[in-house]
């Protein structure tokens, strides 16, 4: 047994306390690296566009609509939406509105006790337009007071009339003849017509004598637009 003096024992039992301690104090200061979980703030995250960099000021929060023109969490330019009055708007309509068009009464083609007149509207503007269905029309007084009940449509199945500048389209108004069918007549000074779709009317002076206005046989009937000037 080999002697050891107490001097030598002491200090090696002082550098073994001290190595023990250092040993807890490392594993103490790992245990508290390790036990606290990663902190995630939910919906901070912009989504993967490809590129790198941090989002732009002022993204919007992602899943959330983008309106207004903001800036999308990716940072581009966010379009507005056509509701707002932004860049997306609807197509202009190709109608023929009452101020690009001219009216005019055709040469009346009597058969068959009927009397019958091709209302004609013509492309005036220098863009082309259509139209589409049934005119409006009312025989007028001089003073603009109506003469006689609104006209009824004949039955016909309406198509879209492509008009290029310059270009007619007419439709039919008939009614029978007074002398025959002995309704009640008054001469109109004018007949007012009115473009599918429209309010504005167009005058046409009226030079083709007396209309029947009342009695059951005043009707007076308008037939769909047909492309051209006549039958």
């Amino acid at each position: 047994m080999v002697y050891t003096p107490r001097s030598a024992r002491h200090g090696a039992l002082l550098v073994g306390t001290v190595a023990v301690l250092g040993l807890l104090t490392a594993c103490g200061n790992g245990k508290d690296v390790h036990s606290n979980p990663p902190v995630t703030a939910s919906g901070t995250a912009a989504p993967a566009t490809g590129t790198t960099g941090s989002p732009a000021s002022g993204s919007a929060t992602p899943g959330a609509p983008v309106t207004g023109g903001g800036v999308s969490p990716s940072g581009s330019k966010a379009v507005p939406s056509a509701s707002g009055g932004g860049a997306t708007t609807a197509a202009a309509s190709t109608r023929c509105h009452t101020s690009e068009l001219g009216a005019s009464v055709g040469r009346n083609d009597p058969g068959a006790g009927q009397e019958n007149f091709p209302v004609v509207l013509t492309n005036k503007s220098g863009r082309t337009c259509t139209l589409r269905g049934y005119p409006g029309a009312a025989f007028v007084t001089g003073s603009g007071s109506q003469l006689g009940p609104d006209p009824k449509r004949e039955s016909g199945s309406p198509a879209t009339i492509t008009l290029h500048p310059g270009q007619s389209a007419w439709a039919g108004l008939t009614f029978s003849n007074p002398g025959i069918s002995g309704a009640k007549t008054a001469t109109p000074a004018a007949l007012l017509v009115t473009p599918p779709d429209e309010r504005d009317s167009l005058k046409v002076a009226w030079t083709a004598g007396a209309v029947p206005v009342s009695g059951s046989s005043s009707s007076v009937f308008l037939s769909v637009f047909s492309p051209g000037t006549a039958p």
